[in-house]
C-alpha cells in the first residue's frame, strides 16, 4: 500500500465520531514505536514532520523511514508536513514525496492568509496532495512556532466559510483554547466547544484540526513528571475534553509534546538506574517502548480510532 492522503481518513472519521492522530517523529525510534502501536490497534496514522524535523533527519531519509512503515505495516498512513511557513517550503515537501501539508499563514492578515493560502493549494491540489491551513492562533511554543499569550487569539466562526470557499483548503486548524508545547496550563484547560459548535455549523461535515493539544497520560504521569522535564504542576488538556471534540468535527488531533516527554522520560530513566550503558540500543529501546504505549493509550481512550484502519 503507498502513502495516502487524508481525505477518506477524514470522511470516515467524521463519519464515525472520532479523530485520527497526526503523531510528530524526529528519527527511527519514534516512527517504529507509533507504527507498532497502530498495529496492533489497527488504526490508521498521519505521521507529521516539521520544518525542524525535515532539517534534522534530513527528509530523504525520513520519507524512506516513513515508507518502510508502510511495507510493514499494511496500514493507511499519510506523510503529513506540520506547520509549514511558506510556499516554497510547501512545495518542497510535496516535491519530496508529502501527501499532506499544512500552509500555517495564520501570523498574517486574513486577507494574506487566503492569499498564501491558496496559492499552496493551487499546487497542492495540481499534484494530488491535500492541504490544511489556519485560523487563528495558538499560544505556546513547538519548534519554529513561537506565539506569545497576548499574541493569541481564538478563531472566529464568521471568518470560517469565506477563507474555505476563497482557499479551496481541505481542513482547517482552529484556535478554541489550547496551546504549544508541554509546559501550559497551571489549571485545567478550558476548551471553546461554544467556537467548535459553530464553525461546524457554518463547515457541515468539514474536517477541523486540533492542535496543541497535548495531555500528559495518567498511566505514566509519574515517570514523565521525574524524568521527563514537566514543570511542576502543570496540565495538558484533560482527555475527556479531547474525546469531547474527537466526537464533534474534529478530525485529526495533533500529537507531538507529549511523545517528546515520553521518549526524553524513558531514557532519562534508563541513565538513572543503569549510569554505565552507552550502547544507544539499550536506551533507545525503553524510549520506543514507551512511546508505543503512550501512542496505543492514544488511540484508544482519546481518538477512538483503534479497529478504523
Amino acid at each position: 500500500m503507498p502513502l495516502v492522503t487524508t481525505k477518506e481518513m477524514f470522511a470516515k472519521a467524521y463519519d464515525g465520531n472520532y479523530a485520527i492522530g497526526a503523531f510528530n517523529v524526529n528519527n527511527m525510534e519514534m516512527i517504529q514505536g507509533i507504527v507498532e502501536a497502530g498495529k496492533e490497534e489497527n488504526a490508521p496514522l498521519i505521521l507529521q514532520v516539521s520544518s525542524g524535523a525535515r532539517k534534522y533527519a534530513n527528509p530523504k531519509y525520513l520519507k524512506k523511514l516513513v515508507e518502510a512503515a508502510v511495507d510493514d505495516s499494511g496500514l493507511p498512513i499519510a506523510l503529513h508536513l506540520d506547520h509549514g511557513d511558506s510556499y516554497d517550503l510547501c512545495k518542497s515537501a510535496i516535491e519530496d514525496g508529502f501527501t499532506s501539508v499544512m500552509i500555517d499563514a495564520s501570523h498574517h492578515s486574513f486577507e494574506e492568509n487566503i492569499k498564501i493560502t491558496s496559492q499552496v493549494v493551487k499546487y497542492a491540489h495540481d499534484h494530488g496532495v491535500v492541504v490544511e491551513a489556519e485560523l487563528g492562533r495558538l499560544a505556546g511554543i513547538e519548534d519554529d512556532v513561537n506565539v506569545s499569550a497576548e499574541n493569541a487569539c481564538y478563531t472566529d466562526p464568521a471568518q470560517v466559510e469565506e477563507f474555505v470557499q476563497k482557499t479551496g483548503v481541505d481542513s482547517l486548524a482552529i484556535a478554541i483554547g489550547t496551546s504549544h508545547g508541554a509546559y501550559k496550563f497551571k489549571g485545567d484547560a478550558m476548551l471553546r466547544f461554544d467556537i467548535l459548535e459553530e464553525v461546524g455549523k457554518r463547515l457541515p461535515k468539514f474536517p477541523i484540526v486540533l492542535h496543541g493539544a497535548s495531555s500528559v497520560i495518567p498511566e505514566y504521569v509519574d515517570i514523565i513528571n521525574e524524568f521527563g522535564g514537566m514543570m511542576p504542576g502543570a496540565k495538558g488538556v484533560p482527555e475527556d475534553m479531547l474525546r469531547k471534540a474527537a466526537s464533534m468535527a474534529v478530525c485529526k488531533i495533533n500529537i507531538d509534546s507529549d511523545l517528546r516527554l515520553a521518549f526524553t522520560a524513558a531514557i532519562r530513566k534508563h541513565f538513572v538506574e543503569n549510569p554505565a550503558h552507552f550502547d544507544p540500543r539499550q536506551y533507545l529501546s525503553p524510549a520506543r517502548a514507551l512511546i508505543k504505549e503512550c501512542v496505543k493509550h492514544k488511540l484508544v481512550n482519546v481518538l477512538g480510532c483503534n479497529g478504523k484502519a
